[in-house]
Formats: C-alpha cells, sequence, structure tokens
C-alpha cells in the first residue's frame, strides 16, 4: 500500500506538458504496457502519437546495443527541435537527436548549460554565481569569468543563501528582461549567531558550522539591495535601510534560485521590490530607480498578527506598462487581489471579493487587462478544493474557468488561449481536459485507469467533515480503514499530525493512491486519521490565525474532537487507544500531545520536531508566535509553547526520533526533551540517525519499520516481526 508499488497499477497518468509553438505540446502518459508519448494541437483538437515509438525503440536499441521496445522507452521526457522537424531526449547518460524524418538518430549537440549553482541569464548567453563571496558571470559560450563584485567578505556576500534552515551555494538573485542587469543583495550576517553540527565517524568529526538566527537574537540577517550592471560592472547600491531576510510569503527569500519580491520593469529602469518587517506585520511597496538607487515608497500595509502575499505562491504583480500593481491582502479576513496606482499608492479598486480566497496568480494578460488565478472556496462542497477563474482587472466578468469538482491542476498555454487542466478528489482518479481559455472543453486527454490497481485489493480513503473543538467551525480530513474492516470489531486509532501553521496534516486534496504510510498503517489493524484543523491555511484569515501567538496549540483540541466525533458514528473506533505520529512540525505536535493530552493519546512517535521554537529558525517562530518578549520575571512569550517544560506530564508510550546532522531542525530540539524526561523520571524510546538530515534519507524505511512496530505493539498489544524489512517496490514503466 506504499506509493512505491501502487503507482505501478495505476494507468492513463499524465506528466505535465512541454509546450511547443503555436500552442502545441506533448506529454507522457501510462499505460498497462509501459508509457506513451502524445503530442496535442488544440487549434486542430487532435491528440496522436508524438513520434513513431518503434522506429525511435529501434534506433536507440541500434546505437547502444540494447533492446528496447515501443512501450518501454528509457526516458521520461521528450521535446521537438524549433522545426519540429526532429525530437530531442536523454538516455544511458547522453542527448539523443532523432530525425522524424529519415530516422536516423545521432549524439544531440549539447547546448552550453548553467551549473547546477548558477542563475541563467534569460538571453541564455550567461550564468551568475557566488566565488569568495563575490558575484561572477560566465559567458556560456567562451566560458569567460567576469568579476562583477569586489568588496564581498566572509558574512558579508552577494546573492549569499545562508540564513538558517536553507543554506547553499546557491546565488539568489534576478535577472533583468534584458540580461543587462541584476537585482540581488549584499547579506549582512557577521554578528548572526552559530549553528553547529559534528558527524559521527571513526577519527576526528566534521564540524559543520553556518549562520543560523534565531527568535529573540538582537541580530538577523539583513539585507543590503543592490542592483549590479552586467556589462561594464557595476554596483548601484539601492537608498534604503536594509532588510530583513524574509519575504511576503514566508521563510524563503527565493523561488528556484531567484529572488522573491522583486520585480524588473521592461527596460529595467525601475525595480519594484517588497520590504517585510522582522514580524510579518508590515509589507512597504517600494520603487528603485535602477540607474541611481534613489528609491521611493509607494504604500505599505500593516497586519495584526502575520502578512501573507499568498498560498501557492507570491501573488502580487507589477505592470509596469499601465504603471499598476496587483497586489493580494487579507484585510477583509479573505486572500483577494487589489489594483494600486503605482505613482500616487492609492487604491484604484478592489478586484476580487466575497467569502473565499485566491490562492495563486497563474498569469495576467496586460493587453486585455484580465488575470487568471486558482482561487479556493468559492463553489460548494470542500473548501480546499481549488479552481481556475479569471477576471477583468476592473473586478468585473468574474469566469469559473474549471467548473468540475475537484482539486484543479492548470497550466497556460504560452499565448495564454488553451490550459491543460487535470483534475479529482482524494476518492476519485484525476481526469485530464484541454480547454481554451474561455473555459470551452476542447478535448479530454487521459482519464486515468484504476483497475489494475483496484484488483490488487486498494481502495481510497474517506473524505469527511466534522465540527471543529468549537463546535461551530467545519474542519476536513481523510480517513483510512483495513481493506477488510469488520466493523463489529474495535480498532485503535492512530492520527497522524501536521499541524503548521504554513501547511496540515492533509495539505492536497488531489488524488493519490498512497499517502505516506496510512493505508499501510491501517492494513496492519489500525483506523487512520488525518484532519485539517483551525489555523491552518487555505480558508480565511481569521481561520489561520486561530492559535497566533500560541503555536503550541498544533490543532490538537480539533483531532480529539475530530476522533470523538467519527467513533460516534463508527463504532468500530476505539479512542481508548489512540496513538498519534507526525515528523517535523508533526513531531513537535506529537509530543505536545502526549504532555498536554495524556488521557486521550496513549502511544505517540515524535520524529525531527521542532519542540522548542526558540531552538528554531528566527523567521517561523516569529511569523506566527511574534517576537519573543519577556515578562516582568524574564519569562519568555515563548516557553509555555516548549515541549520540555511539559515533559514530566507523560503517561504513555512516547518514541523521540531525530537525524543527528538535520541541518533544518537541529538535533538539539530533541536533546532537550530528552533531558527533560530524564529529570522526570520518565521512560521513553529513542532513535538516532547519527548521519542523517531531516527527513533520514537512506533510513526513512528504518524508522517506518520502527513506527509500525511500535504502534503494533504499544495499541495493537501484539508482538511484531523481528526486524522485518520494508522493501520498495518499482515501476517498471519508469526506466530511464
Amino acid at each position: 500500500m506504499l506509493a512505491s508499488t501502487t503507482q505501478q497499477y495505476i494507468d492513463h497518468t499524465a506528466s505535465r506538458p512541454v509546450w511547443l509553438v503555436k500552442d502545441r505540446f506533448v506529454y507522457r502518459t501510462l499505460t498497462p504496457q509501459g508509457s506513451e508519448f502524445i503530442l496535442v494541437d488544440p487549434a486542430k483538437a487532435t491528440r496522436l502519437p508524438a513520434f513513431n515509438h518503434q522506429k525511435v525503440a529501434e534506433a536507440l536499441s541500434s546505437a547502444t546495443g540494447k533492446t528496447y521496445t515501443a512501450q518501454r522507452l528509457p526516458f521520461q521526457e521528450v521535446t521537438f527541435t524549433p522545426d519540429e522537424k526532429a525530437i530531442l531526449f536523454a538516455s544511458g547518460g547522453k542527448s539523443w537527436q532523432y530525425d522524424l524524418t529519415s530516422g536516423q538518430l545521432t549524439p544531440a549537440k549539447e547546448k552550453a548549460k548553467a551549473r547546477r549553482n548558477e542563475s541563467l541569464s534569460p538571453d541564455g548567453k550567461k550564468a551568475a554565481f557566488i566565488k569568495d563571496y563575490n558575484l561572477w558571470v560566465r559567458d556560456l559560450a567562451t566560458n569567460q569569468l567576469t568579476q562583477l563584485t569586489t568588496d564581498g567578505v566572509k558574512d558579508f556576500g552577494y546573492a549569499t543563501d545562508n540564513a538558517g534552515w536553507k543554506h547553499s551555494d546557491r546565488a539568489i538573485l534576478l535577472w533583468s528582461p534584458d540580461s543587462k542587469k541584476i537585482a540581488t543583495f549584499q547579506q549582512d550576517e557577521r554578528k548572526v549567531g552559530e549553528m553547529y553540527l559534528a558527524t559521527t565517524n571513526v577519527g576526528h568529526p566534521t564540524l559543520e558550522q553556518w549562520k543560523y538566527p534565531l527568535p529573540g537574537d538582537s541580530t538577523v540577517a539583513m539585507l543590503h539591495r543592490v542592483v549590479i550592471e552586467v556589462e561594464n560592472p557595476k554596483v548601484i547600491r539601492l537608498q534604503v535601510a536594509p532588510d530583513p531576510h524574509r519575504s511576503t510569503l514566508g521563510d524563503d527569500i527565493s523561488s528556484m534560485g531567484k529572488l522573491s519580491d522583486v520585480a524588473w520593469n521592461d527596460d529595467a529602469t525601475q525595480l519594484l521590490f517588497v520590504s517585510t518587517s522582522r514580524d510579518h506585520k508590515q509589507e512597504k511597496i517600494r520603487l528603485a530607480d535602477a540607474t541611481t538607487g534613489q528609491v521611493r515608497e509607494i504604500f505599505q500595509e500593516t497586519s495584526a498578527t502575520q502578512f501573507e502575499s499568498g498560498h501557492e505562491g507570491i501573488s502580487w504583480r507589477y505592470l509596469p506598462k499601465t504603471n499598476e500593481i496587483i497586489w493580494y491582502s487579507e484585510r477583509d479576513d479573505w486572500g483577494h487581489l487589489y489594483l494600486y496606482d503605482a505613482t500616487s499608492g492609492q487604491l484604484k479598486q478592489q478586484i476580487t471579493k466575497g467569502e473565499w480566497l485566491v490562492t495563486d496568480v497563474l498569469s495576467v494578460d496586460e493587453k486585455n487587462r484580465v488575470i487568471y488565478f486558482m482561487a479556493n472556496g468559492k463553489e460548494p462542497g470542500n473548501p480546499y478544493y481549488s479552481h481556475l477563474y479569471k477576471i477583468g482587472l476592473d473586478g468585473k466578468k468574474l469566469t469559473l474557468l474549471t467548473p468540475e469538482r475537484g482539486k484543479h491542476l492548470t497550466t497556460l498555454s504560452p499565448s495564454g488561449a488553451y490550459l491543460v487542466d487535470t483534475y479529482s478528489e482524494p476518492d476519485v482518479p484525476p481526469i485530464m481536459v484541454l480547454r481554451s481559455n474561455t473555459g470551452k472543453l476542447v478535448a479530454t486527454l487521459e482519464k486515468t485507469d484504476l483497475s489494475r490497481l483496484q484488483a490488487t485489493g486498494w481502495k481510497p480513503p474517506i473524505p469527511f467533515s466534522v465540527k471543529a473543538h468549537d463546535g461551530k467551525t467545519d474542519v476536513y480530513g481523510l480517513l483510512y480503514t483495513p481493506t477488510k474492516l469488520d466493523s463489529t470489531k474495535k480498532y485503535p486509532v492512530i492520527d497522524y499530525i501536521y499541524p503548521g501553521p504554513q501547511g496540515g496534516s492533509v495539505r492536497n486534496f488531489s488524488f493519490t493512491a498512497s499517502r505516506r504510510d496510512n493505508q499501510a498503517l491501517a492494513e496492519l489493524g489500525f483506523i487512520v486519521v488525518e484532519l485539517e484543523g483551525t489555523s491552518n491555511p487555505l480558508r480565511s484569515k481569521r481561520f489561520h490565525d486561530m492559535s497566533y501567538g500560541n503555536m503550541a496549540d498544533n490543532t490538537l483540541p480539533d483531532q480529539i474532537a475530530a476522533i470523538k466525533q467519527l467513533a460516534a458514528v463508527r463504532t468500530y473506533m476505539d479512542t481508548s487507544r489512540v496513538g498519534i505520529w507526525g515528523h517535523s512540525g508533526g513531531g513537535f505536535a506529537t509530543a505536545c500531545a502526549m504532555f498536554v493530552y495524556p488521557d486521550f493519546f496513549k502511544v505517540g512517535i515524535s520524529e525531527s520536531g521542532n519542540h522548542d521554537n526558540r531552538n528554531y529558525e528566527d523567521d517561523w517562530g516569529e511569523r506566527y508566535i511574534g517576537l519573543e518578549t519577556k515578562n516582568a520575571k524574564g519569562v519568555s512569550n515563548y516557553e509555555a509553547q516548549a515541549n520540555q517544560v511539559h515533559a514530566k506530564n507523560l503517561k504513555g508510550k512516547l518514541m523521540l526520533a531525530h537525524g543527528m546532522m538535520d541541518d533544518n531542525v537541529p538535533p538539539y530540539n530533541t536533546l532537550l526533551v530528552v533531558e527533560a524526561l530524564e529529570k522526570a523520571n520518565k521512560d521513553y524510546d529513542l532513535v538516532i540517525f547519527p548521519n542523517s538530515r531531516h527527513g533520514f534519507g537512506a533510513y526513512t524505511n528504518y524508522m517506518m519499520r520502527r513506527r509500525w512496530d511500535y504502534f503494533v505493539q504499544h495499541l495493537l498489544g501484539l508482538n511484531p516481526p523481528k526486524e522485518y524489512l520494508i522493501k520498495n517496490g518499482t515501476d517498471p514503466r519508469n526506466v530511464d
């Protein structure tokens, strides 16, 4: 029932489209025999094989000396040459080009590419990278290097990606559209505190040391914003005070290596950017002259709790042609779009409104003044189902483009004339369709087939809705039962938890055949519950803020209320035997459940938990709790939310687990709880992964097995098989 096994029995699921000229696109679909590449022409409403699979298989077999079949080609992605006379693919560590007319297969000419830690310019000719704390560019054609900055030093370098849980050698920046300028920063971490981890090995350990600010620190990473001219290297410093290392969306200032919350105008003379306060309560929208560095503040917004500019992605947009800004705000309790004049800073109008929320802006058609966006909660039913809409910038002609019930994942064509939409529900498999931008159905492309999967005995989870702990608010979740459920028996309950507040236990209400090991646990004789509780996102701001300032709420009152309501109608659920487990934030919540509600939760497994947010990176706690303060007695407002403070209340069986090289949630979080349990003379179990990061890596299955053993032993009262080996399944169609 794990994903590595169930996936091989699912047919007619499709990859994301690879767009070609004239909005044509190619995608790969899985079949019972293997896979097939499909070419779709929206204008002609045709869906045909992208190429002759048999001839490609024969050509590749001849070239490599290996035998391939049309149904089992050894690559998962394919694209076309610009003239569409040949296809390009990679196999066996080599790049190939297959001529569609002659049938000739030849090694493809390798294009110069940016390396892993480099940022490619829009014209594809240059790549920016960090060397010795300074920013450089490499000419991809000649490999010539040019140094752009010279005053970068250790802990005060350019474009650095090394603050807190996120640290790498990647350059964080945004190229201008003409590839002549770069927007980035010089990051000051000279007085920021350090984090330390040490390897376990024979001989001297290797010490990892990097900057990792914590809540309450007097100094955090600060961004000195700059614009860099590339052709004749010059640094223009923006004339504004340094900003804290923050973004409008969360605790990361980049997306795929690109600097977030900045936007160029078309000729790269101006740079719009947003400055976020350390506590995420204030946003300042500013415009910089990219030649002089002068900065003008356009407008600002404040929040009593914390500000977010979207959910699936940052949802504000700069429209330089009309000198306007599409701004995202939850000022009316729902996440909506507003149109501002970029010169005066005045609000022109609210674009979207109502008791529903925009989750992501996909595209803005500036010429026709239309926005395409995803939104939740507007249609009846599950508020976590998302749909695609379009609306005019004047707030008129709101149009639903994807009407089918479910969670929609949508991709717009390059011209914006078409969209590929895949929709599903947790218990309803995906359907992939092609539509015009009016919403008209052009073609149904794929209908996922579960017949082979269902023949194995698999069944989907059961969606449910109950009331939150307040007895009024609807909350939603999924229930997993054994495939051979005996309703006359009593089954222990296991609560899988991830409390957020930036995400929840279910997180995504799309279809997936296996969510973690939920169904596998159910097969061992449990009822498994996962619930989106209050204070998780994708609802109203009031809903999301229910536990603001008290992250130790952890949605636990909702979890208990939900389990009791479910058991009232499903009498096979035994609420006298309830277990709970979670990872990271879920590890924090699990230990809290065992300490604060010890009479309800009897067995817990807490993995990689951030048990005291004073010991976790500065941005996360300060975003959802606020800045650290101390009362007259010197007690921190974070104190009562720390798990070690309540460890003495443990009654049940608790297993703690942590990777000792966890550079996201440092392992000292779990060791604080260990120390408190020992001081209180409490029994506990501990699993340590000496050289593992946050997710345990190669030891993931070992932890899963230990988790199964622990619940079987202490909730079912049975002896698990000794050292059972969990083997990953493989899908023979995914060969490369």
